[in-house]
């Protein structure tokens, strides 16, 4: 273990004077949990307890671990900052964790756990309980690059059962990747329980069947399919990514990729252009043309659900909202005398106004709530909300052309960052999709696009984000297959000061993941090996959509 198996790689990391030396940490090691880091403290007698078998006591005394938040780091190196000393430079400490907040206390503890080996991912000791434990004696200085720093999961096409969920932030947090991106609705499944109108559960969480592989294929998984969480799941949930200073960002998608509430209440459809009574929550993949109806009654109806998801979401833990608003099929609008009376009524030009109509309104009514409504580029077409941020994820486009009108952007480019993109070429990549994605292609993914570099509008690049969307993941298994190790990659460019894409090191990162690889297999994930898939990993036979050549910067 050297100090540069780090991952992200550190700002700075300095060896003890004198070369590499190794500090152990026994029985007698205690825990000392200063002001703002108890919750730190929780955490890391919960996780390294568990691993080592080390008791971590409460309280000073020789051999501690002392966790404080500290101003002199947070003028230095900012809120999320930490500086990690192992070399028993302050007297009868082992470790000192020093934070900008409590955020940089946690994330100089994820740097210690990687400091103490693999085996310090599992959940038991596989060693004598007890047994000493040593840590290489360096000082580790860093700040993240971005604030955010996000990963969104999409439990609606494929559910992930509540523990699935949990795991996940685990390793978010592992990574020092602090906003995880809950995409709750869609076509396909309705994943959130909202008393008032408890038919979006019980019709809308649940499919009769699904479609196995790419939307083309004629394979059918015929068994019924569906699962949500209920309001104490929600609120475990947020706690849970609270004690990992992970924000949560619900995501309830309007005013299209709604079939599955319009299954459970045919009023909030186009019911004068079509059957609404007669749907059903969408079994296929791919855009569904059923869209909300611009009516009050589904203003209304969509308000009551907000002020549920409000609740299970606190602004403290939850400022953005997002409201999806992608891929927002206009054909029934234009065919529907109720929303043609609508856009007359509203003195607007057309449907693409229509749908800014309906953001508009989210995005008043959250932010008299103190909240900030954020959602994908497409709700640029026919002009932005004021307060309103952008999931750029079409390409780097959207984002430029939100920054530049003073916006803030999240970064997402499909080309870049959809983990559902196949990791190689070939046949034996399971259901494959999209463009070849590799650990090295995520390694000089940029976030800031040229165009904004060194502009004024860069400041309204908030972070980045990878997207998984699940259409073609029926698991967690298959989720892991597509997120690691790629998430390892995406987490450096979040978090590590690199240079310019064509001149990281990329030798040096993959050299880092050989002790990573380690880490993952201690946590049980099952990435996809280095030499591809194995043989249980691959999915011949069913039919994916693979796009060949290299992605477009676009």
């Amino acid at each position: 273990m050297t100090s540069m198996d780090l991952i992200p790689a550190p700002n700075a990391v300095q060896w003890r004077a004198g070369g590499p030396g190794r500090l152990a940490l026994d029985g007698d090691t205690r825990l000392d949990a200063r002001p703002g880091t108890e919750g730190v403290a929780r955490w890391l007698r919960t996780a390294l307890g568990a691993a080592t078998g080390l008791p971590l006591a409460d309280g000073e005394g020789p051999r501690s671990i002392l966790l404080r938040v500290s101003a002199d780091v947070e003028r230095e190196l900012g809120p999320e900052g930490y500086r990690l000393s192992t070399d028993g430079s302050v007297e009868d400490v082992a470790v000192v964790v020093e934070g900008g907040s409590p955020a940089g206390v946690f994330w100089g503890a994820q740097t210690l756990r990687q400091l103490l080996g693999p085996d310090a991912y599992r959940r038991a000791p596989i060693g004598p309980a007890g047994q000493d434990r040593d840590v290489p004696m360096v000082t580790v200085e860093d700040s993240p690059r971005f604030r955010w720093r996000g990963l969104m999961l999409d439990v609606a096409r494929h559910f992930l059962p509540k523990d699935d969920v949990l795991r996940y932030l685990d390793l978010l947090a592992a990574h020092k990747l602090n906003v995880f991106h809950f995409h709750l609705t869609d076509d396909q499944g309705w994943r959130i329980e909202i008393k008032r109108f408890p038919r979006l559960t019980e019709a809308g969480a649940w499919r009769s069947r699904t479609k196995w592989g790419h939307g083309a294929s004629e394979l059918w998984d015929e068994t019924p399919h569906g699962g949500y969480y209920t309001q104490d799941d929600i609120r475990e949930i947020v706690a849970y990514a609270a004690e990992r200073h992970i924000s949560v960002v619900p995501e309830i998608d309007i005013p299209g990729h709604s079939q599955a509430a319009i299954a459970a209440y045919p009023e909030l459809g186009n019911t004068d252009v079509v059957d609404t009574a007669s749907l059903s929550t969408r079994d296929s993949w791919g855009v569904s043309a059923n869209v909300l109806a611009p009516t009050d009654t589904t203003l209304r109806f969509y308000e009551g659900v907000f002020e549920e998801v409000l609740d299970l979401f606190p602004a403290a833990t939850s400022p953005f909202v997002h409201i999806g608003g992608d891929e927002c099929l206009k054909d029934q609008w234009k065919q529907s005398p109720a929303a043609q009376a609508r856009i007359k009524e509203l003195g607007l030009a057309d449907e693409d106004e229509l749908q800014s109509w309906f953001i508009r309104h989210f995005d008043g009514w959250l932010t008299a709530r103190g909240r900030r409504l954020i959602g994908w580029d497409e709700i640029l077409e026919g002009g932005l909300a004021p307060g309103a941020a952008v999931s750029s994820w079409r390409g780097y486009a959207g984002g430029i052309a939100a920054a530049r009108a003073g916006h803030d952007v999240v970064m997402c480019p499909e080309q870049q960052v959809y983990f559902d993109h196949r990791q190689a070429p070939g046949d034996d990549e399971p259901m494959p999709i999209g463009y070849v994605r590799t650990l090295e292609d995520v390694y000089r993914f940029e976030p800031v696009p040229p165009e904004l570099a060194g502009t004024p509008a860069s400041a309204h690049v908030l972070g980045t984000q990878a997207n998984v969307w699940t259409e073609v993941m029926q698991d967690r298994t298959r989720v892991d297959y597509q997120v690691f190790p790629r998430l390892a990659a995406f987490a450096e460019v979040a978090w590590s000061a690199l240079p310019a894409p064509a001149e990281r090191d990329f030798a040096d990162f993959d050299r880092r993941m050989a002790a990573h690889y380690r880490r993952l297999d201690a946590l049980g994930v099952d990435y996809r090996p280095p030499g591809g898939p194995l043989p249980w990993q691959r999915r011949p036979g069913v039919l994916g959509r693979p796009i060949e050549g290299a992605p477009p910067i676009v």
